[in-house]
């Protein structure tokens, strides 16, 4: 396998630790980040930061506005972030963005010849999103490799989802064994201008409750006067 791997880098925990790892596995990673339209660009300062940090070979930015679509409280102001957990897939799942978002990174990982693309998907602390499931994932290799002139041509792409059986905890733990500095992160769906978090969205929530129950300090910056809701 080329030792070259795409890594979609949001900003938040989990695309920050899986970053680290793809590269503790040898690969040189090549950090993908998307202007989708999210209610803030925080997190994208926040991914500028962490690719730095990280040493990843290149950070690329692309501008792709769901936003005209919306269906989302992550792309459509006029949809509250909700506070409280629901049941049911969530307002904040933004409709297929990990199929649209694997596409381009599919692309670029075809004209880098890299063998792997990675993804910080999780089906144990997470919102109920579909295509964070381990069928999607499998299914969604098995398209790349069929859809490209690469795996046509034999070179298998492989999906790298190290944390989709993982509990927050456990991510945090390997992350700061790889030195990953979570203070540089923004995992909030409705973060300030200067990247403080809410402390009260289901990703505050389950970030802070990770935070607690791997014996970890919480670095997260919080906007003044708010106290972190457990999960």
């Amino acid at each position: 396998m080329n030792r070259k791997a795409v890594v979609l880098l949001s900003g938040g925990l989990d695309s920050a630790t899986v970053l680290a790892m793809v590269k503790a596995q040898g690969f040189e990673v090549y950090a993908l980040s998307f202007d989708y339209g999210q209610r803030h660009r925080a997190e994208l300062d926040a991914a500028a930061k962490v690719a730095r940090a990280l040493g990843a070979a290149d950070h690329r930015v692309v501008k792709l506005d769901l936003s005209l679509f919306g269906g989302s409280a992550l792309t459509d102001t006029s949809i509250a972030v909700p506070t409280e957990g629901s049941s049911g897939i969530p307002v904040t799942y933004v409709p297929a963005r990990n199929t649209v978002l694997l596409s381009v990174a599919l692309a670029w990982a075809e004209v880098l010849h890299a063998g792997a693309i990675g993804i910080g998907v999780n089906a144990v602390d997470y919102s109920g999103y579909p295509d964070c499931r381990p069928e999607y994932i499998a299914a969604y290799e098995t398209m790349a490799n069929l859809a490209t002139k690469t795996g046509v041509e034999g070179e298998r792409l492989q999906l790298l989802t190290p944390l989709i059986d993982l509990p927050k905890s456990d991510i945090i733990r390997q992350g700061v064994a790889l030195g990953v500095d979570y203070s540089l992160t923004v995992s909030c769906y409705q973060a300030d201008t200067a990247g403080a978090a809410c402390g009260v969205c289901d990703s505050c929530r389950i970030r802070h409750a990770g935070f607690v129950a791997a014996g970890v300090a919480d670095p997260t910056r919080y906007q003044a006067g708010v106290t972190p809701a457990a999960s």
